[in-house]
This record gives structure tokens, sequence and C-alpha cells, in this order.
């Protein structure tokens, strides 16, 4: 059985989320290959073939494939599927865009957002916000499969030696064009990939107050900064600091959970997280069912407190 992984990467650097699907890769089989797929990306496809366990990596360039759109990746993939049995993509938005379309070209089932390979055809996946778990086993000849990368550890970035061909990108699409995107950048760690994430909910009240009380202690902590979707839809953070179930999925060694009371769709976003501290003055606040650690206090008084004792400790 072959394996063929998309990378997840900026032509520079591999992301972690790549690793930890190739993890889930090697579950299936031994025969693990990686298509780094954009433009001038010779260095992430270097640093691909470091990654202990694969077999070969597959570099193809173009505008098309940089600016990652789903039709061209589709054009390259579908042919390659001729020799593999599976493919597997880390499910971020980019993999959730990509892999339906592969799906549909080769007519078989998309298998979504794994958190477990039982074998070659048996996949467990969550259902209902995460609530619940379903075993779904498949008999489609090809897979096509996304994998929630918090459930599964990184495979080594060193240690590989695979080998790197080269491969031809598809003609250009006529019908769709790459307009422009707006990229948001932050020194601060990638949310998705952060160790520890400090977020804040709608009790912070304004955009003012959220980062405020949200932005020192994350600096303090050298942390990712996360938001609630009900901080986000009144407008007091980014839409691409929204943890849950329609935002991003997360599972830090740290998660620090600041007024938020828990509503089920961010529950399934952040869960899985190693520990979880819960600050809230709300005593039945459904976030203290999930933390590990929990303080029901006003975050007005206990942030203060918590950022004198970092200052003492020589945080």
């Amino acid at each position: 059985m072959a394996v063929l992984v998309i990378a997840d990467h900026d032509d520079a650097h591999v992301r972690d989320t790549t690793n930890k699907t190739i993890t889930a890769a090697l579950k299936l089989s031994s025969d693990v290959d990686v298509l780094v797929a954009g433009k001038n990306c010779d260095a992430a496809a270097a640093a691909a073939a470091k990654i202990a366990g694969v077999r070969k990596v597959l570099q193809a360039e173009s505008d098309e494939l940089d600016e990652g759109m789903a039709e061209a990746f589709q054009a390259l993939i579908t042919p390659l599927m001729a020799g593999y049995d599976a493919l597997l993509t880390p499910a971020t938005s980019q993999g959730k865009n990509i892999a339906p379309r592969i799906a549909a070209a080769l007519d078989v089932s998309q298998i979504s957002e794994i958190v477990e390979v039982v074998d070659s055809s048996t996949f467990v996946r969550p259902i209902y916000a995460g609530n619940a778990l379903e075993t779904v086993k498949s008999s489609d000849a090809k897979k096509v499969i996304t994998v929630r990368t918090s459930l599964f550890p990184a495979a080594a970035s060193e240690g590989g030696s695979a080998s790197i061909e080269k491969i031809a990108a598809p003609a250009p699409q006529t019908h769709t064009h790459f307009l422009g995107q707006e990229v948001v950048k932050s020194d601060r760690p990638e949310l998705a990939a952060a160790k520890i994430i400090v977020s804040g909910g709608r009790a912070m009240g304004s955009a003012e107050e959220f980062q405020r009380v949200i932005d020192p202690l994350a600096d303090k902590l050298g942390a990712a900064i996360g938001a609630s979707r009900a901080a986000v839809d009144a407008g007091y953070a980014p839409n691409d600091y929204q943890v849950g179930q329609t935002g991003k999925i997360v599972a830090p060694e740290l998660y620090v959970a600041i007024g938020i009371s828990g509503a089920i769709q961010h529950l399934a976003g952040m869960k899985d997280s190693k520990v979880i501290v819960a600050i809230n003055k709300d005593a039945d606040a459904p976030i203290f069912q999930v933390a590990d650690y929990g303080l029901v206090a006003d975050y007005k008084t206990a942030i203060p407190e918590l950022m004198d004792a970092l200052t003492a400790a020589g945080k």
C-alpha cells in the first residue's frame, strides 16, 4: 500500500501539521511519499525529505499551485493517484478545499478529520461537535482522508533521507483566477501549532479590553492568541483567532481560557489540549467541566494577580 501526503508549507518551511499527517500515514503503510506543491519551494522540499519515514518527495511548481488553487491541485494529484492507494492531507482550510475535489474526481467517499487509524481501511473520526466518535470502514479502492493533526504526534523532522523528484505542474486553468489574498502577519506563534494559547471570550466586553487583558498575558507566556466565536462575532478579535468547530482545532500543551463560558462548538476545538486553565466568574460555566484547573473569579482581578505572579517568578 502506497500513501501520498500533501505537505502544508510556506515554500521555505514545512509546517508541523505535515509531520503529524505523516505519522498518520505511516500507520497505513511504510511507503509514504510527500507532495510539495508551490513555487520556489526547494527549501520546503528539502525539509520534507529529512522527515523520518518519508520514502520520496514529489515537487511541483506553478503560480496556481503557489496560490493554493484547488483546481490546480486536483489536476496535479488525480493522475498521480494511479500509483497510490491513499491520499492524506492535514484538515487545514487548504486541505479541506483540496480533498473534496480529488475525492469527487476519483469517485470515492472522502473520510474527514480522522483522529485514529485502526487499519488500512478503518478509521475513527469525531461527530456531534466532538461529543462522540464514529468508526468508519471504507471499501473504496482509493482513500482520500483529511487528518485532525492535533491528535497525532509529529514525525521527527530529522533522520530521513528521501529522494526528491521534480514533476511537471498541470496547465493553468482558464475558468478560475486568483485575485488576491489578505494575510495576517504576527510575531506570535501560529495558533494551530502553538504550544501555549491564551484565549478570551465575550466577557471581555470590547476589542480594547480584549487587547488590554489578553495581549500582555500572551506576550508574557510566549503564547498564541485565541478567541471564542462569541468574541469574534462581537468584533473583539479577528476571525483567524477563532478556536472551535467553526474555527481552528487546537491541542496545545497549555490552553488558558479567560472569560469563556465553554459553548459546545468552542469545546470541540480545544478540549484535547494537554492542560486547560479556565478563569470565569460563573461557577456553572461549562468550561469548568473540561478544565484541569479552574478559578471562579473575575478576570479583572485574577489576571493582574497572575501577571504579578509570573513577573515574580521571572517570566
